[in-house]
């Protein structure tokens, strides 16, 4: 029993010294800093996302066969004059250490650099790629320089050479208003001073205490690919871009190119040569004013001499009045001729649409449109009366006032005037009123009369006959009814009910006829007015 007590302790490893993971965690650390320490490692820049929340930056460096971690602390970042990038290459100097906190190794870069100028090259054409993939390199977006500009705005550093050399060209061609904006033409903070200065002349207003400029330069002398690094940023790129003021770009020597150049309006080989871009030549400019004066003249005398000479000659070629009347006199004659077939043809149409309209005429609207009359005639009888009395009342009002004002005689002379004049008014209402009245019985006697001729009872005291089937509908042809159908037959004195037995059509064989069974006592005397079911008189045969 105790010899296999003490094999399962040694299988266990009872007697094997214990670690906490903090331990464990620590002496591996330890070992690898002091095994490795400082070292120098190149690599290709993998997994960057810019800085931290809390300033520092995470990546990794990687080649074909494997990757590390990476590390660069919030002061280390701020003097690191090479900014990572995703894809670069690059020699980073630091030292190799560990994380406990999720057991990998990283290195803590003190320092960085880019691996040559090819690792550079490399960066600028995969930007540039990216950048002319959305548009801002295109030459349709860029603008015309001004031809005259009243200002001009000059980034560049104010105590370099380029800006003299720049100032003596303004002097020697053009003089002309110029806003120098101060800024670092290398180093880590140029990028971001050179894309506030042109986004800060953009946000200049037209008519603020500053003027505005019309045109932008961008300047620099002649350096390195690392020197000029700065102009290649992404933000001074998209700023040009962006930039509303036409942009001229300076930047190094004829030689030299950055990507400011790409997205600018204008590429100058030099500092020099931009500012005689930027302004003309005050020389050539009278030269040329001078001999645009002479020009105008001269083309203003042969104008106003082809144009005499074309008044001479459409003079000679115009012609006499006679001929110009003569095809309008012509075109008035045949004009004359159809006029009178046109009211003709128009006459006939109007006759053939009255014709249509009339047999649509309803004898309940004729009786509507003089019930409507007669309201008329007596609304206008009481409204002449209600007139007369209102203005004879009127009348008297204002003589009643205006008595104690006149004289006796004055007042009788005028009386007697109104008096005379009341009675031509009052016989002249009556006759008009009779004459009214004498015009709208006629008229009603008329429409009367009309109404009487247009109502089917006339038809059927002629001998014709209205017939309806068992709902009252109007039978117009014999295929609307069938064999032992019930139908009603409208006379001028009754009505009888009927039974069809056979039905002949106008082209049936002869000896077939329609018959009927009538019950003398289903007749019933004749119905005054009756309308069918659809709205019209019916069928009269």
């Amino acid at each position: 029993m105790i010899v296999a007590e003490s094999a399962a302790q040694q299988r266990t490893g009872v007697n094997v010294a214990e670690y906490t993971v903090s331990e464990l965690a620590n002496a591996i650390k330890r070992a690898l800093e002091d095994g490795f320490g400082y070292v120098r490692l190149r690599g290709e820049v993998s997994g960057f996302r810019g800085v931290h929340a809390s300033g520092h930056c995470y990546f990794a460096l990687k080649d074909d066969k494997a990757k590390i971690e990476a590390v660069i602390w919030r002061t280390t970042w701020q003097r690191l004059k090479v900014k990572p990038e995703e894809g670069m290459e690059v020699v980073a100097q630091g030292r190799v250490t560990t994380y406990p906190g999720s057991s990998k190794y990283q290195i803590v870069i003190d320092s960085l650099e880019p691996a040559g100028v090819g690792a550079l090259m490399a960066v600028l054409e995969e930007r540039k790629r990216k950048l002319a993939a959305e548009g801002l390199f295109d030459e349709a977006r860029k603008r015309p320089l001004p031809f005259l500009p009243r200002v001009v705005g000059i980034i560049t550093s104010p105590t370099g050479a380029v800006i003299r050399d720049m100032l003596h060209g303004f002097d020697e061609r053009f003089p002309v208003h110029v806003i120098v904006w101060p800024v670092r033409v290398q180093g880590e903070t140029c990028s971001a001073e050179v894309t506030a200065a042109i986004r800060g002349f953009n946000a200049l207003p037209p008519d603020g205490p500053l003027p505005r400029p019309d045109v932008l330069i961008v300047a620099r002398g002649g350096g390195s690919l690392e020197d000029l690094w700065g102009f290649n940023h992404e933000s001074v790129v998209r700023a040009a871009a962006e930039s509303e003021i036409p942009l001229i770009s300076a930047v190094g020597h004829e030689t030299d190119w950055t990507l400011i150049d790409l997205a600018a309006d204008a590429r100058a080989p030099t500092p020099t040569k931009a500012a005689e871009w930027a302004v003309p030549k005050h020389s050539e400019l009278v030269e040329t004013t001078a001999s645009l004066a002479l020009r105008l003249v001269s083309s203003m005398r042969r104008v106003i001499e082809g144009a005499r000479t074309h008044l001479k000659a459409a003079a000679r070629g115009l012609p006499r009045r006679e001929d110009l009347l003569a095809l309008p006199r012509q075109r008035f004659d045949a004009v004359e001729q159809r006029l009178g077939r046109a009211l003709l043809a128009n006459t006939r149409a109007h006759a053939m649409r009255l014709a249509r309209l009339s047999s649509r005429l309803h004898p309940r609207l004729l009786e509507a449109r003089l019930h409507r009359c007669r309201d008329r005639l007596e609304a206008l009888s009481r409204h002449s009366r209600d007139a007369l009395s209102r203005l004879a009342g009127a009348r008297r009002s204002r003589y009643e006032r205006t008595a104690g004002r006149l004289s006796i005689e004055s007042v009788r002379v005028r009386l007697l005037r109104g008096r005379e004049r009341l009675a031509s008014f009052a016989s002249r209402a009556e006759q008009a009123f009779k004459s009214r009245v004498a015009h709208e019985r006629a008229r009603l006697s008329g429409l009367s009369k009309l109404l009487v001729s247009l109502s089917y009872q006339g038809v059927l005291e002629r001998g014709f006959a209205l017939v309806r089937d068992a709902n009252g509908r109007t039978i117009r042809t014999v295929s609307a009814v069938g064999l032992g159908a019930e139908i009603q037959v409208e006379l001028a004195d009754g009505c009888i009910d009927a039974d069809v037995r056979d039905v002949r059509t106008s082209k049936a064989p002869p000896g077939r006829t329609v018959s009927s069974v009538v019950d003398p006592a289903q007749v019933r005397p004749p119905r005054r007015k009756r309308r069918s079911s659809e709205g019209g008189q019916g069928s009269l045969f």
